[in-house]
């Protein structure tokens, strides 16, 4: 049954936020968490996420179920989203005219019509269409819409929450953003997929937007307020099983070598960057409200991934999801988390590395 963000749930105590991270394919293993807490009776009131993470937010905020979800991962050919350009298709250096030309290698249009054709079917077009049915009116821009997207700026040099910066740095007014074209600024991967560069119609400046993860990957704090909370936030997170231990021929494009040259080597550096982001340190805080949902090897841009990849990766956020609710208990952190003490993770880490 999908969890639907118009109803009000009888028990308060399923109410929740959800965070989603970025990831690339890998974002299936957010799908499998999700069902989980579909499961368990959860009622998202508030919804993020950064590039694969804005992809599962935004469409459980038009009124997708987990299972829905799901099913259209498993119908779907990543490679089908590869799109490239004339320029790609020139022996040898294609792929680096592409690069130097457009910044980034397909074209991303392929993503954007999917993305349109799934929003269109639950008749959403723009934010307006997201508007929260409860808090449509809170005076916190956050709480408006179901959802937000985490965007990076390379004009602006900042990060974007979008709608609600839409009108602030993109002279737009939050209801009438396009939600595809967001989620498609939101997944744009440097250098494997072209930036969205959008003009700013009121300062006529032209604004460069990549993948939120370059700038925030996990945005866990996005809807924390003074005080203590109404409900928790749950943040889906991906996790490597050992970044160090994935070497870089591994992390290339399947068919692809560091014999490649120039483009083999900063795509690859993108990719490590991409998926190494956050890894090392989270506050305490942060981690105790984290569904760590392991990746099981599979690369931020492994289009070519197989089903059973794909379902092994989705069983995995399954699990996760089931050991973390297992043991949470909301009261248990406010009392530890939101009553004003300090908590580092800093002294955990230093004595883990040293251990290594």
């Amino acid at each position: 049954m999908a969890i639907n963000l118009s109803e009000t749930a009888t028990r308060q105590d399923r109410f929740a936020d959800l965070v989603f991270e970025g990831g690339g394919v890998k974002g299936i293993g957010l799908v499998g968490a999700l069902s989980i807490l579909e499961e368990q009776g959860y009622q998202p009131q508030s919804l993020a996420g950064s590039s694969a993470g804005a992809i599962t937010a935004v469409l459980l905020a038009a009124g997708y179920s987990a299972a829905e979800l799901r099913e259209i991962v498993r119908s779907l050919d990543f490679r089908q989203l590869t799109d490239e350009a004339w320029e790609d298709r020139i022996p040898l250096i294609g792929s680096l005219v592409s690069i130097l030309k457009d910044k980034g290698i397909y074209e991303g249009n392929a993503f954007i019509a999917l993305m349109r054709s799934l929003l269109e079917a639950r008749g959403v077009h723009t934010f307006a269409d997201l508007r929260h049915p409860i808090y449509g009116q809170d005076p916190n821009p956050l709480y408006r819409h179901k959802v937000q997207v985490i965007v990076s700026d390379l004009t602006d040099r900042c990060l974007l929450v979008l709608p609600r910066d839409a009108k602030a740095h993109l002279g737009v007014e939050p209801d009438e953003l396009d939600v595809a074209l967001a989620v498609r600024m939101s997944m744009s991967i440097p250098i494997f997929f072209e930036p969205v560069r959008f003009p700013n119609p009121v300062d006529k400046q032209e604004h460069v937007l990549v993948d939120g993860g370059m700038l925030s990957n996990f945005p866990v704090w996005l809807f924390d307020s003074g005080g203590e909370p109404e409900w928790p936030t749950f943040g889906l997170k991906l996790v490597e099983p050992d970044p160090t231990a994935v070497s870089l021929a591994e992390r290339l494009p399947p068919g692809r070598s560091t014999r490649g040259g120039v483009v083999s080597y900063v795509k690859s550096l993108v990719q490590t960057m991409t998926e190494a982001h956050d890894r090392l340190y989270i506050e305490k805080a942060q981690f105790a409200r984290t569904i760590p949902i392991e990746t099981l090897g599979i690369r931020t841009t492994e289009f070519n991934l197989t089903l059973e990849r794909a379902d092994a990766l989705y069983e995995s956020g399954r699990k996760a999801a089931r050991e973390f609710l297992a043991a949470w208990d909301f009261n248990a952190y406010i009392t530890e988390f939101r009553s004003g003490k300090p908590h580092h993770r800093r002294a955990e880490i230093a004595a883990e590395l040293a251990q290594a």
